[in-house]
């Protein structure tokens, strides 16, 4: 009962984050919305902070198993780079509240060690990029630079994240997609 109680509070917070208007979210407005008390929230996390650690730990879990899945189907590794590429766009397409954790838009005023998360979150999606790009430059013969490849991949993935949670929404961030990522590539 606790921890489907810890989930719908998750769930609560996320929908709420899907919001245009991009309103603070307090823990009243949380409590309100699940009609239960602030201290109803708090038998099942310390803080907000400990809320918004459970939705990037529900991103860490789901994009990192996803990729993990690509790894191992895929051997070739300019296409282990598309359908990641792919999955991270479209993962945010379906979770619009957890594209404004993803972006640090929904982490602004909460505390610093959250942004610092979502960082560490980056960087592991640069590592893997760049694994799956040594792959390519091992199978191809190209050599490329992985490294600074992977980065600019990962720039394009948080500019449509970005673009998509600064449009309300609106602007899908597979949009363009096909004719995007060969330029990229």
């Amino acid at each position: 009962m606790a921890g489907e109680r810890r989930q719908q509070i998750l769930e609560t917070l996320a929908k709420m984050l899907e919001s245009p208007k991009r309103e603070k979210i307090t823990t009243a407005s949380l409590a309100a919305k699940l009609e239960v008390s602030e201290a109803a929230l708090y038998r099942h996390f310390a803080n907000k902070a400990q809320m918004f650690e459970g939705l990037i730990l529900f991103i860490e879990e789901t994009i990192f198993g996803l990729i993990n899945k690509i790894s191992t189907e895929e051997t070739e590794g300019l296409r282990q780079v598309q359908r990641i590429v792919t999955m991270l766009l479209v993962f945010a397409e379906r979770n619009p509240g957890m594209t404004r954790v993803l972006i640090g838009d929904a982490l602004v005023n909460e505390d610093d060690k959250l942004q610092l998360r979502i960082n560490q979150l980056y960087d592991r999606i640069e590592v893997t990029l760049k694994q799956s790009l040594r792959i390519a430059t091992t199978q191809t013969g190209n050599q490329d630079h992985a490294e600074a490849q992977a980065n600019l991949i990962v720039c394009y993935v948080i500019g449509r994240w970005q673009q998509y949670a600064k449009s309300g929404f609106k602007r899908k961030p597979t949009e363009f997609t096909e004719q995007q990522l060969p330029h990229l590539l």
